[in-house]
């Protein structure tokens, strides 16, 4: 007999997957989609996840673990269902589809990046959204149930929100949520902007069934209060240590022999006032490893903490065993190389230092993380507006410190997006023409330094690949296109970006670009063996 749910929570397929095994290659749907077939994006780079006999996820994205056991806290029946298998899951009793959204509209940082420098056009993290809508308009004309839309992506349904979406969610779930969806069963109306209250700690239920790669959050918010990010600084928490384990054991059970921590700065566990907490860290990592995992790897570290205790990071390093060939590779905020935005924008970044000895913070952070085998890809924001070409010199200047040290080291200047829901919201969006003209001198000596370490880190890159045959595309990728790809960012440099509108044209998304482009690829793979 078939199951059947209340609630059922899902994901567009950009954000319902597992990259393959390596998370690193999400970000290839950031590409627009005419540039990356179809053929690629299914197999290698967002394959779907397996289900259930009942079409539920084996494993899922942590954010709709988390709220489905928010919402089975509060007794709802509800079911976390692939995209692929919403028609077979979606019946008369459903009354409420919970989406969690990452990109919608291609406007993240990476993706507002690579669409502009590429020549334009719909990202895949746009289109996947795009058919995920369709799928759901469908099933709501037959069903009549009332969708949900939040997660960190949902600001940018505030100012375009699709007809088939009812509620845009902002903010966190736990509190608000359960209170929103018993109003809709009971078919009570609801706003269709609705903000969340943040939970308090032993308000926030542990998860209950397996997240994809092993996924376990250990901080929620951040405390620095940059004036361009959407958390607020007042909504920082470490999660209890016995919480935390409770969903290592579950990812455990389901099949995860690795844990990947979910915060914003993996030194801030247990910190008050952005102190780091050295026995709270080293006692986190050590009753981990205890469990019997094979590693703890973790998204987000910040220069500051690492500058003001090196014996955490070199304890950390110890226990969850780091090496080159077991490296981390986290996102670091570098932001700008300019002392006066960062004092207008971002004041408290380099705390417990100022701003002016910003450049110092992440000389010596980086030299103290490739000592422990972590390898930062530090991110920019760039186009704020008064930014001149002398703030951007600036940052150019602190790139060159970093390549001259020959740290193991990525940079992405990224355009700074003002998301609807922070201060910087009023901003004009960094479009190509309101850039300052040193960007492409930045961009272009970031890029060929990142493709020099790339090749150097091959084996590292490529570790979780599961797929062989993918493993070896993905190496070929890196190995040998990057080639072509330095002339691009050569040619981006010399016309100031007006050569990204050359490949507006290009359209691999169809059967001859398919063969094209493994064509290339092979051509690549043998070319001077």
């Amino acid at each position: 007999m078939k199951r059947e749910w209340d609630v059922i929570l899902t994901a567009d397929r950009g954000s319902f997957t597992d990259y393959g095994g390596s998370s690193v290659l999400g970000y290839v749907a950031c590409m627009p989609y005419r540039l990356v077939p179809r053929f690629f994006m299914d197999r290698f780079f967002t394959p779907p996840i397996k289900v259930d006999k009942d079409g539920e996820a084996i494993y899922a994205p942590y954010a709709l673990r988390k709220v489905e056991a928010s919402l089975l806290s509060h007794g709802f029946n509800v079911a976390v269902i692939p995209p692929e298998y919403l028609e077979k899951s979606v019946s008369e009793k459903t009354k409420v589809l919970g989406l969690t959204v990452h990109d919608p509209f291609g406007l993240n940082p990476v993706s507002f990046k690579l669409s502009m420098l590429f020549g334009g056009g719909p990202t895949w993290t746009a289109k996947f959204f795009e058919e995920l809508g369709e799928e759901v308009k469908k099933l709501k004309a037959k069903y009549n149930f009332k969708v949900i839309a939040g997660g960190p992506g949902a600001w940018e349904l505030l100012n375009k929100k699709p007809e088939w979406i009812d509620i845009v969610f902002i903010g966190e779930a736990e509190v608000t949520l359960p209170e929103v969806v018993k109003k809709l069963m009971d078919g009570e109306e609801v706003p269709t902007i609705v903000r969340g209250k943040d939970p308090k700690v032993d308000q926030i239920p542990p998860i209950v069934n397996p997240a994809r790669l092993g996924e376990v959050q250990i901080t929620r918010g951040c405390p620095r209060g940059c004036q361009f990010c959407s958390i607020t600084p007042e909504t920082f928490r470490s999660m209890p240590l016995d919480v935390i384990k409770k969903e290592v054991e579950v990812n455990i059970k389901g099949g995860w022999n690795r844990v990947e921590f979910i915060t914003d700065d993996v030194m801030l566990y247990g910190s008050q006032k952005l102190r780091t907490n050295h026995d709270a860290i080293v006692k986190l990592f050590t009753e981990i490893m205890n469990m019997g995992v094979d590693g703890i790897w973790w998204p987000h570290i910040s220069a500051p903490a690492v500058r003001e205790s090196p014996k955490t990071v070199k304890a950390m390093a110890e226990i969850a065993r780091y090496s080159f060939d077991r490296a981390v590779a986290p996102v670091v905020g570098l932001e700008t190389g300019s002392v006066k935005i960062m004092e207008k924008y971002m004041r408290a970044k380099a705390f417990p230092w100022t701003p002016k000895e910003w450049a110092d913070v992440i000389i010596d952070a980086t030299a103290i993380m490739n000592d422990n085998y972590i390898f930062p890809c530090y991110t920019m924001t760039i186009g704020y507006p008064e930014e001149t070409d002398e703030d951007v010199q600036q940052s150019i200047d602190l790139v060159q410190k970093i390549i001259d040290h020959g740290f193991v080291a990525w940079v992405f200047p990224l355009p700074v997006i003002p998301m609807a829901t922070t201060r910087i919201r009023d901003n004009p969006f960094p479009f190509l023409e309101r850039l300052p003209s040193k960007y492409w001198d930045l961009l272009y000596i970031s890029w060929k330094y990142n493709f020099k370490i790339t090749r150097q880190l091959i084996p590292i890159l490529t570790s979780g690949i599961k797929n062989n045959v993918v493993k070896r595309i993905v190496k070929i990728m890196i190995d040998k296109v990057f080639d072509s790809i330095d002339q691009i960012f050569y040619e981006l440099k010399e016309t100031k970006g007006k050569k990204s509108m050359e490949f507006s044209s290009i359209n691999l998304n169809n059967t001859i670009g398919v063969i094209k482009s493994i064509y290339w690829l092979t051509r690549l793979a043998f070319k001077n063996q």
